[in-house]
């Protein structure tokens, strides 16, 4: 029976990821869950009491998911500087991942204080294994170093959902040589 119910959940989760991807915020609804995975309505409830509870779970499951894929280029790198770079640039290769659209659109939605503060934490966690390559650089203030570095990855995430009209691989170049050159020009 546990081992059901856990099936039925990730089938739910998977499900939300999809209509979270393909339709935003509007399109998670109980309804469309249970049509995605041929739960009743009622039965949706059984498993989540509302669709910030929806939210939360993903945040819960995913974000550590990509976070550790993050830690793992980093660590992978062998100088701080292509710690930073794995930083920038694993993030953007996930934004075609479906938890990290899905994500990107729970962030952009209206939600309750409580999946907010989840998925601040969540982030937080992520800027975390940034500081220790920023020390490592020198930089007197590493928390906020990453933060700021943080925001350009996020502006490059941007442009790349919006399907900007740069190349990707322009955006992922120019965010990459923000994070490690700041505003310098590049040869």
């Amino acid at each position: 029976m546990a081992e059901h119910r856990t099936m039925q959940r990730d089938a739910l989760l998977d499900a939300a990821r999809a209509l979270l991807s393909e339709g935003g915020t509007e399109a998670l609804t109980f309804p469309a869950l249970a049509e995605r995975t041929g739960l009743a309505r009622s039965s949706v409830y059984e498993y989540f009491r509302s669709r910030a509870a929806v939210v939360e779970e993903l945040c819960a499951v995913d974000f550590p998911v990509w976070a550790a894929e993050v830690s793992a280029a980093m660590e992978a790198a062998d100088a701080a500087e292509g710690k930073i770079e794995a930083y920038v640039r694993r993030q953007l290769d996930l934004v075609g991942d479906r938890r990290h659209r899905a994500v990107v659109t729970i962030a952009a939605g209206e939600l309750d204080a409580g999946a907010r503060e989840k998925i601040r934490a969540a982030h937080g966690g992520l800027v975390a294994i940034l500081v220790d390559a920023l020390s490592e650089l020198g930089h007197g203030e590493p928390r906020l170093t990453a933060m700021l570095l943080q925001g350009i990855v996020d502006a490059a995430v941007r442009r790349l959902e919006l399907g900007a009209a740069e190349d990707p691989d322009l955006i992922t170049r120019a965010a990459v040589s923000m994070a490690l050159h700041g505003a310098a020009p590049t040869a």
